[in-house]
């Protein structure tokens, strides 16, 4: 019988709990400031530090604040500039999630994201989980290029949307 190899990713929120992380065997990390607040964008320090530490697969979100994910003309500059360090600081990739006022996939700046990314993995934060329609956001996302979704099934909780 083959063996399942599973992939642990955790998400951490410093330097301490990347470390911790990373000695008890995650495979890949989701950095974030801030964890309380659904996550923001670590400081360059950290990252910085983070990716000459360890080896295993990180993901710093892309978030510049907490909140809803409807993000300003200025809030999107930062994002692209977030994108563009952690791109040069060797990143393995990035988590984003950008919606429109109607639930949906705020699909051209999704786009312009991954493609700055490039050739970083992006995978879409919980912000899925507040998409009016789940199944045309997931072909969208998959046609922008993410590589994968991070969703509790449309539920607050994952135990709650595990159907």
């Amino acid at each position: 019988m083959e063996e399942k190899k599973y992939i642990i990713e955790i998400a951490t929120s410093d330097f301490a709990t990347t470390k911790s992380a990373v000695e008890g065997g995650a495979d890949r990390i989701e950095l974030c400031a801030n964890l309380a607040e659904g996550g923001t964008t670590p400081s360059f320090g950290t990252i910085k530090q983070c990716r000459e530490a360890f080896t295993v697969s990180l993901y710093p979100i892309i978030r510049p604040r907490g909140g809803d994910f409807l993000y300003t003309k200025d809030e999107f500059e930062i994002m692209l500039q977030d994108v563009k360090r952690c791109k040069q600081l060797g990143c393995n990739g990035i988590v984003i999630g950008l919606l429109n006022k109607d639930g949906t996939i705020d699909v051209v700046r999704t786009a312009a994201l991954v493609e700055a990314a490039y050739p970083l993995g992006v995978t879409f934060h919980r912000a899925f989980d507040r998409c009016k329609d789940p199944f045309e956001a997931m072909e969208q996302l998959i046609e922008i290029g993410c590589e994968r979704i991070l969703t509790s099934g449309q539920q607050p909780s994952v135990v709650d949307g595990v159907d």
